[in-house]
């Protein structure tokens, strides 16, 4: 089966900042991917060029399309939820709903109205009568009805509640994902969605500084709480990452042998979040300075 996404050598700078550097990876179809880095790192430059929202260096195809000359019939298979609310405050539900209806082939205004009737949104109801969380609901009725290959979700929850991000992506499971539906989710909440995840990407300086099947992680990874008397000899084995706490050391280690590691102390496997804490507290391989 083709990739969903396939890209080859993406480059992408703003002046001197290396946006994207030479950046490469595939998505393959039926995949929950978190793409996950700090501010600045590049995510929202890559998901623009799977968008076809920026011009790039390199070779991109997208449900076997190139974003930059073939947008327009790109978006028959893709959706987009961004982290700021793009509806007209003067809109009505109801219209909304009109106007996807009548711009993509693929909307089912039957199961939008299905998923919104389970809200608090009322279809008389103007977009600036709602709260952040309904707009949130409303966008997400939106896409649910799209009968979409790919859906981009760029910070989707930001600013919202607890029970607003739970119910959001046990909605995106439950009534969205497929076997034949693609999601790729850029977040800073990584612990509430590591869990949801099948593949993680981490980028930092605009480089993937880690590409790996989520379920890959615990063979290669590992994390070791190391006491004074065993310090000495953790840190000759290298770890990528030290943490003390409470006179205790946490270290995580890349490609070490559990059995190498087991004497050392208390072995545990890292957690995504542990992860990229671990990852990014070091300087990436290349970045730029």
């Amino acid at each position: 089966m083709s990739p969903i996404i396939a890209a080859r050598g993406l480059v992408k700078n703003y002046g001197e900042t290396h946006a994207l550097d030479n950046v490469s990876f595939e998505v393959e179809p039926g995949r929950i991917v978190g793409l996950i880095g700090p501010n600045g790192a590049g995510k929202t430059t890559a998901l623009k060029a799977i968008l076809g929202l920026t011009p790039f260096k390199g070779d991109m195809q997208v449900a076997g399309r190139d974003p930059r000359v073939s947008r327009d019939e790109l978006m028959h298979d893709v959706c987009f939820i961004a982290d700021v609310a793009v509806l007209p405050k003067w809109l009505r539900v109801t219209q909304a709903l009109d106007y996807v209806e009548g711009v993509h082939p693929k909307f089912q205004r039957a199961r939008a109205e299905e998923f919104l009737l389970k809200t608090d949104i009322k279809m008389k109801s103007r977009v600036r009568e709602l709260s952040k969380g309904m707009v949130t609901q409303l966008h997400l009725a939106l896409i649910l009805a799209i009968d979409a290959k790919l859906l981009v979700l760029d910070e989707p929850t930001l600013g919202l509640d607890l029970l607003y991000r739970r119910a959001f992506y046990d909605t995106l499971l439950n009534d969205y994902f497929t076997d034949e539906r693609t999601i790729i989710i850029t977040t800073h909440q990584v612990e509430e969605i590591e869990n949801l995840l099948t593949d993680v990407m981490f980028i930092n300086h605009g480089k993937i500084v880690l590409n790996s099947a989520v379920d890959a992680l615990p063979d290669r990874f590992h994390q070791v709480v190391v006491g004074p008397d065993k310090l000495a000899a953790a840190r000759a084995l290298n770890p990528i990452h030290e943490r003390e706490v409470f006179g205790r050391y946490g270290m995580t280690f890349d490609g070490r042998p559990a059995a190498e590691l087991e004497s050392l102390g208390e072995l545990h496997t890292p957690s995504i979040a542990d992860l990229f804490v671990a990852m990014m507290s070091k300087p990436a391989q290349g970045a730029a300075t």
